[in-house]
């Protein structure tokens, strides 16, 4: 049984349906089994595209468009291989888990797995690299 709160307005994805709330906060409980995802953990489209973002979409796509799962489904995997070898041990094993709940069709926890190294990634990307000095420079140290 899941238990799940909405607020106001929020959106969330139930085995492929959307659903938005109402003005107030509600509460609803799902007894059986189901592919749901808030949309606050989903990516937009017009997110920027980079390694971990298109291997986290694919995984979003398989939970929302079941219909797609047996086509996308070799491509998730190979991305996540990739991914795999991009990353140091600690990324690498959420990546490795992410593997783990796609291949039982748990696409939410994969999803969230992938979320940690998608921050991880983010933060990455905002370093700046270190520069080089110039010839001149280097010649004088």
């Amino acid at each position: 049984m899941l238990k799940l709160t909405l607020r106001p307005r929020e959106r969330v994805v139930v085995n492929g349906c959307v659903i938005r709330n109402g003005d107030r906060r509600q509460a609803l409980t799902v007894e059986n089994r189901a592919d749901i995802v808030r949309e606050s953990d989903l990516l937009k489209p017009d997110a920027e595209s980079t390694p971990v973002s298109k291997v986290y979409f694919l995984v979003q796509t398989a939970l929302i468009r079941p219909d797609t799962r047996d086509q996308i489904m070799p491509m998730i995997q190979q991305g996540l291989a990739d991914l795999a070898c991009c990353f140091g041990a600690d990324m690498r094993n959420r990546i490795m888990e992410a593997a783990n709940f796609v291949s039982i069709s748990d696409f939410y926890k994969a999803m969230s797995e992938l979320r940690t190294v998608l921050k991880y990634e983010t933060e990455l990307m905002q370093l700046r690299p270190v520069p080089q000095p110039s010839g001149q420079e280097a010649a004088h140290a």
